[in-house]
C-alpha cells in the first residue's frame, strides 16, 4: 500500500471510529443516562474486531461458527449497541435513538435475547469475564469431538473488552486461573487499562501487576501502549491467535473519555457528558457539532463491507459443512441435532427405573441417571467444584476435559461462582447441555451466576447435593436452611427437590427437557425409594407435585426431598389414630405454580387444612397451605450432629408431625 493509499486508509479508519463513537455518546446524552467514557476510549478496539478481524455474519447472529464477542464491562453498552448497527446486525437507529428506555432492545446494560450479536447477559462485572471462559471451553470441546481432518465445523475465537472492574473482581481470579489451565488458546481478552476506576485512579484501589498475575496463570500477556494504535492493536490480536495453547491478555492503556474535556477522569465513567461537553468534543474530535447519531456516508459504506465479508465466510463455511456431511454422516448428523438444542429420539428410554428394595441417596441416583442417559444425551458435559466425589456429577467412562478435550468431565476446582458462570458461557455457545454442581449451601456462592443463568433463560443445570440438615457432623456451615426459598425466588428459575430415586430421574428428565435454568436440591443421606408404577412418579413430577396418597379427607400432608418418606410415616400413624391424611409430594414449587386452577384445585382443596414438612425456611410455605395450615420447617441454624440425630432433634420426626397434623384437624 502507497503512502497515499495508507493515509487515505487511516483517514477512513479514524472517521468510522468517530462515527462509533458519537453514536455512544449521542445514546448516552439522549438518555441523560449512561457511560461515555468507555465507548470514547474502546472503540478503535471495537472498531478493528468488528470490521477486520473477527469471523461473523451479521444477516446471521447465531451462525454456530462465528467468533464470539463479549462486552464485560458492560456499562460500555453504547459501544456494542453502536457497533452492532453499524456492522449490519438488525438494530436500528431507531433502538439506538431508544437507548435505555422503556421497550428498546438497547437496555442499559446488554442483555441476551434483546439485540442480534448480544452473546451474554453482562452487567454485573466480572460475569462477562467468566462467561467468556466458558464459552471458550465449549468450542474447544465441541472442536475436539465434531472436527475431522480438512474439516473444522467449529473454529471461532472469543474476545473479549473488560475493564479495571472485572479483573477486581473475584470471579475474573477464579476463572482466568482455570483458563489457564484448560489451555483455551481461542480465548483472547482486551484489557482496557485506563488507570480510572467510578471512585477515582485506580491506584486508590488497585495497584497489582496485571501482567504477572495473568503469566502466573499461564497467560499469554501483552501490551499495546496506545489504544488508538490500531497497527499495534492488530499485531497484538496476531500475535494472540498464533498461541494456540495459552489464553491471551491484551493490556490497552487507554484514554477514559477520549476527546472530551473530561478526559482521563472519572467524571466520564457514569454520568453522561452534558450539552456544552459533548460540542467540545465532537470539535475535538472533527465532528459536526450540529448533528446527533450522524454517520457520514464514507464511514457507512466503509462499516458495509462487513456485510458481504461474513456472508461469504459463512458461504465457505456451509460448502465446507456440506462436505463434512457426506464424508461423516453420523457425526454430522448429531451436530446438527445438538446445535438447534433438540434431544435425541427416544433418549428418555435410558432414563432408569429403580427397584424399591433398598434406599437410595438422591445424590447417588442422580449419578445412575447421568451415566444411564449418558451415550444418548452426548451433549451433556460439565462436572463439580472440587466434590465429584461427593456430589456424584461425573461420567465414568470419559477421562478428564483438561486430559482429553473430548472428555466430558470437567474439574472446576473450588471455584463455586466461576464455575456457574462457565455453565452459562457454555449454554450461550450452544450445542452444550452443560452443569455444575457443589454443596446446597455454596449455591450462596454461585448465586450471582444463577439469576444470570434464569434471567438469560439458558440451559443451564446446577445439581446442588447436601441439601439439608440431614447432612450431619458438618454442621451448621454446611446445611443449607434458607437456600431453599432464596433460589425459588429468583424468577423464571426452575426448582427440583425430588424425594426418591425415582422422583430424581424424572426431575433429570424435566431439566433436559425444559431448555431453561435449573438446579437440583439431592441429599447425601440415603431415602426409600418409592414404587414408579404405584405411585406412578414420573406423570406427577411432570405436575410439580402430585398424589402420593389420596385418600384421606381429614387433612393434607405435604412434603419435599427427604421429608416425604416422613411424612407417609406419619400418615400411617394418623391413620391409627382415626385421621385420614393424604400425602402430597412437591418436587418442584415453580412446575406446580404452572399447572391448571383445576388441577391445583384437585390436589390441594381450599378447605381441607394442610401442613407442609420441609427440612428449610419455611417463607413461601403458606401460598399453598393457606391461612387454616401449618408449616414444620427450620428458621435457625442448623447443628453439628449424625445427620438423623440433627433431623429429630429440630422436629423432622413422626411425632412432631403428628402432633400439629392433630391440631390443625382439631381446629
Amino acid at each position: 500500500m502507497s503512502d497515499q493509499q495508507s493515509d487515505k486508509q487511516h483517514a477512513l479508519d479514524q472517521l468510522s471510529i468517530n462515527a462509533l463513537r458519537f453514536l455512544a455518546v449521542d445514546a448516552v446524552e439522549k438518555a441523560k443516562s449512561g457511560h461515555p467514557g468507555a465507548p470514547l476510549g474502546c472503540a478503535p478496539i471495537a472498531y478493528l474486531l468488528y470490521h477486520k478481524i473477527m469471523k461473523h455474519d451479521p444477516a446471521d447472529p447465531m451462525w454456530i461458527d462465528r467468533d464470539r464477542f463479549i462486552l464485560s464491562n458492560g456499562h460500555a453498552s453504547a459501544l456494542l449497541y453502536g457497533s452492532l448497527h453499524l456492522s449490519g446486525y438488525d438494530l436500528p437507529m431507531a433502538q439506538l435513538e431508544q437507548f435505555r428506555q422503556w421497550g428498546s432492545h438497547t437496555p442499559g446494560h446488554p442483555e441476551y435475547g434483546e439485540a442480534p450479536g448480544v452473546e451474554v447477559t453482562t452487567g454485573p462485572l466480572g460475569q462477562g469475564f467468566g462467561m467468556a471462559v466458558g464459552i471458550a471451553t465449549a468450542e474447544k470441546h465441541l472442536a475436539a469431538v465434531y472436527n475431522r481432518d480438512g474439516h473444522k465445523v467449529i473454529n471461532h475465537h472469543t474476545y473479549v473488552l473488560c475493564g479495571d472492574g472485572d479483573l477486581m473482581e473475584g470471579i475474573s481470579h477464579e476463572t482466568a486461573s482455570l483458563a489457564g489451565t484448560l489451555n483455551l488458546g481461542k480465548l483472547i481478552v482486551l484489557y482496557d487499562d485506563n488507570l480510572i476506576s467510578l471512585d477515582g485512579p485506580t491506584e486508590l484501589s488497585y495497584t497489582e501487576d496485571v501482567t504477572q498475575r495473568f503469566e502466573a496463570y499461564h497467560w499469554h500477556v501483552q501490551m499495546v501502549h496506545d489504544g488508538n494504535d490500531l497497527v499495534a492493536l492488530e499485531a497484538a490480536i496476531a500475535a494472540a491467535k498464533a498461541e494456540t495453547t495459552r489464553p491471551s491478555l491484551i493490556r490497552v492503556r487507554t484514554v477514559i473519555g477520549y476527546g472530551s474535556p473530561k478526559a482521563g477522569t472519572s467524571k466520564v465513567h457514569g454520568e453522561a457528558l452534558g450539552g456544552e461537553a459533548v460540542k467540545e468534543t465532537k470539535k475535538n474530535l472533527g465532528w459536526p457539532e450540529d448533528k446527533t447519531f450522524y454517520v457520514p456516508e464514507e464511514a457507512r459504506a466503509n462499516w458495509d463491507t462487513i456485510k458481504p465479508r461474513g456472508k461469504k465466510a459463512h458461504e465457505a463455511w456451509n460448502a465446507d459443512f456440506k462436505e463434512y456431511k457426506t464424508a461423516y454422516p453420523e457425526p454430522a448428523a448429531e451436530f446438527e441435532r445438538v446445535i438447534k438444542a433438540e434431544l435425541a429420539k427416544d433418549w428418555q428410554k435410558k432414563i432408569p427405573v429403580f427397584p424399591t428394595d433398598k434406599p437410595v441417596a438422591t445424590r447417588n441416583a442422580g449419578q445412575v441417571v447421568m451415566n444411564a442417559i449418558a451415550g444418548v444425551v452426548p451433549e451433556l458435559f460439565g462436572g463439580a467444584a472440587d466434590l465429584t466425589a461427593s456430589t456424584k456429577t461425573i461420567f465414568k467412562d470419559s477421562p478428564s476435559f483438561h486430559v482429553d478435550p473430548k472428555g466430558r468431565n470437567v474439574f472446576f476446582g473450588v471455584r463455586e461462582f466461576g464455575m456457574c458462570a462457565m455453565v452459562n458461557g457454555m449454554a450461550a455457545h450452544g450445542g452444550l447441555i452443560p452443569f455444575g454442581s457443589t454443596f446446597f449451601v455454596f449455591s450462596d456462592y454461585c448465586r450471582p451466576a444463577l439469576r444470570l443463568a434464569a434471567l438469560m433463560s439458558v440451559h443451564s443445570l446446577f445439581v446442588f447435593t447436601h441439601d439439608s440438615v440431614g447432612l450431619g457432623e458438618d454442621g451448621p456451615t454446611h446445611q443449607p436452611v434458607e437456600h431453599l426459598m432464596a433460589l425459588r425466588a429468583i424468577p423464571q428459575f426452575t426448582d427440583f427437590r425430588p424425594a426418591d430415586a425415582n422422583e430424581t430421574a424424572a426431575c433429570w428428565q424435566l431439566a433436559l427437557e425444559r431448555k431453561s435454568a435449573s438446579f437440583m436440591a439431592l441429599s447425601r443421606q440415603d431415602l426409600p425409594v418409592l414404587d414408579n408404577e404405584k405411585y406412578k412418579v414420573h406423570e406427577g413430577v411432570k405436575k410439580g407435585a402430585y398424589a402420593l396418597d389420596n385418600s384421606g379427607k381429614d387433612i393434607i400432608l405435604i412434603a419435599t426431598g427427604s421429608e416425604v418418606a416422613l411424612v407417609l410415616k406419619a400418615a400411617e400413624e394418623l391413620k391409627s389414630q382415626g385421621i385420614n391424611a393424604s400425602v402430597v409430594s412437591m418436587p418442584s414449587f415453580k412446575i406446580y405454580d404452572e399447572q391448571s386452577d383445576e388441577y391445583k384445585a384437585s390436589l390441594l382443596p381450599e378447605n381441607t387444612p394442610k401442613l407442609a414438612v420441609e427440612a428449610g425456611a419455611t417463607m413461601g410455605w403458606y401460598k399453598y397451605v393457606g391461612h387454616n395450615g401449618a408449616v414444620i420447617g427450620l428458621d435457625r441454624f442448623g447443628a453439628s450432629a449424625p445427620g438423623p440425630i440433627a433431623l429429630d432433634k429440630l422436629g423432622f420426626n413422626v411425632a412432631n408431625v403428628v402432633e400439629h397434623a392433630k391440631k390443625l384437624v382439631k381446629k
